[in-house]
Formats: structure tokens, sequence, C-alpha cells
């Protein structure tokens, strides 16, 4: 049997970028099996199966080559900009998936929003601790190296400078060993920058899941808005561009409502773009 896959790009920075993610939309019959198959032969960072919900609007899996994982932003992005292509829909939806309920908004103008969990703050680092994976002198003292999540659990990992973060090489064999032991998805290394519209550049590395780089992440943003909220500065909206070193420059928008410290709630979203379809034998 056949599968029909749509592919999109999502975080799409002026019509162009992006980080692409292949789409199931009638993935109810597929069996756990076929669905890691499937994510296999597409090769993409991830993919993901839409099926009906009893408890919400659709049911969402996320599956990198390699294995599933509870969550995926970009996946989730490109999803509803491919229904919002496709279908025309706009509006607000409901997804189940193995991180909880979380909200979707298609925003008039074709921008996607999900909803993130509260971020949850987990162990720190020393920069010596990575020393068989980056160059440990690049990394910027006075910020903390932390692991956080709002649905997955990301090292944040301050960098010096921009320069700094585009000629990172990192030793993937080692940080995949890390990110093992101290049971992360990956390290999300970024430096602030002296843009007026963006905060920060963003380089994220999963080797763990057969993710040496991807060039746009909503998850590890979402996470590193929070830490950016509690250690840098306090904003409404953080913008951030990843993907400048691979070529594919993405742009997400990170969004958090907060009480004084205590964030109430965040959001994190983009524009994208469908790109095409592939079918898939099973």
């Amino acid at each position: 049997m056949m599968i029909k896959v749509y592919t999109a790009n999502a975080f799409c920075h002026n019509g162009n970028g992006g980080n692409g993610a292949g789409i199931v939309l009638d993935a109810e019959n597929l069996s756990q099996q076929e669905k890691q198959h499937i994510a296999t032969e597409m090769g993409l960072s991830e993919t993901v199966f839409v099926s009906p919900s009893t408890k919400a609007d659709f049911k969402l899996e996320y599956f990198t080559p390699a294995a599933e994982v509870e969550l995926c932003g970009h996946a989730t992005i490109a999803t509803f900009a491919l229904k919002n292509t496709i279908e025309g829909v706009t509006g607000n939806f409901v997804i189940e998936t193995l991180a909880g309920l979380l909200e979707v908004n298609i925003e008039s103008d074709g921008r996607v929003m999900m909803q993130q969990r509260r971020p949850e703050f987990f162990n720190l680092y020393e920069a010596e601790d990575f020393d068989m994976c980056l160059p440990i002198e690049w990394v910027l003292r006075g910020n903390p190296i932390q692991a956080v999540s709002t649905g997955l659990k990301d090292i944040l990992m301050p960098i010096d400078s921009v320069e700094h973060l585009r000629l990172l090489k990192p030793n993937f064999k080692e940080m995949a060993a890390i990110n093992r032991q101290q049971g992360v998805v990956g390290i999300h290394a970024f430096a602030l920058t002296d843009k007026k519209d963006y905060i920060a550049e963003c380089r994220n590395f999963a080797p763990l899941y057969d993710i040496d780089e991807e060039s746009a992440t909503g998850t590890s943003n979402c996470a590193l808005a929070c830490y950016l909220h509690r250690y840098v500065e306090k904003r409404e909206e953080y913008r951030f561009l990843q993907g400048v070193s691979m070529g594919q420059t993405s742009e997400i928008v990170v969004r958090i409502d907060a009480q004084g410290d205590r964030i109430e709630s965040v959001r994190v979203g983009g524009y994208g773009k469908p790109t095409g379809t592939r079918s898939i034998e099973i």
C-alpha cells in the first residue's frame, strides 16, 4: 500500500528557508511500526501523523528517522500551514500530543502559533562538561548553561558571538553520548545579537536522534525565550533566527504572557509553506 506524505517548511523567513517536515493527514489506520518506517524513509528531521482524537480536534504523533518524540514545534506549524493552504482553515484548534493537549491558532495572515507547556528548568552545567564536543573557549561566561523544557528538554548553550556560533563544528558522537547521559533531546546553541528585530541567532544539534542539525526548532526556541526572560531580558515577544549556517534561514516567534517572573503561558509560531508530496510504500 502506498501512503501519501505531504512535505512543508515551517518557520519560513520572507517566504524562504525554514525547516521541512513530512505530514500524513490520514494516519488513523497506520501502526506504530508503519509510522516509524515512513519517517525513516522520508529522512526528514520529523514526520508528523494526523488522526482523529476523542480528546481534541486532532491527534498528532511525531517521529524522527530513529524514534518517536513527544512533540515537535516545526512539524506542528507545518501541518497547520498545510491545512490552511489546502483546506482554507483558520481559527483555534486543540491537538492531542504525548506532551499533552495544546492549543494551535491559525491567524488571518496564515501565521500559525502553538501553545507550549509552561517552562521547566533543570540541571545547570559547566562549560567544561562539553569540552569533548564543543570549543568551550567560545562559551559565553556569565550566563548559565541549563537544560530547559516547554515540551522537549534541550541544553541551552550561550555562545560569545554570532561569528563563533556559525563556526561551530561539533563532535556529534561525543555530543550524542552527553545527550543520552543527561536525558535531553539535544543542545541548542545561541548567541545574542545586536539586531533590532532578532534577539538571538541559534543552532540546534540533536545527533542522538540522527539529526545533526536542524534549521528551525519551535520547542527549543520556546525554551530559549523562557531562559532569556529569566536571565537576560523580559519581553512579551522574542524573535530568533536559525538555520543561517545551513543556508536555510528561518524565523521563529515566541510570545510570553507573564506576571513578573512567573510565566503563565508561552506560544511559538511562524509561517509555513507546502513544498510537495511523496508516496511511501508500507
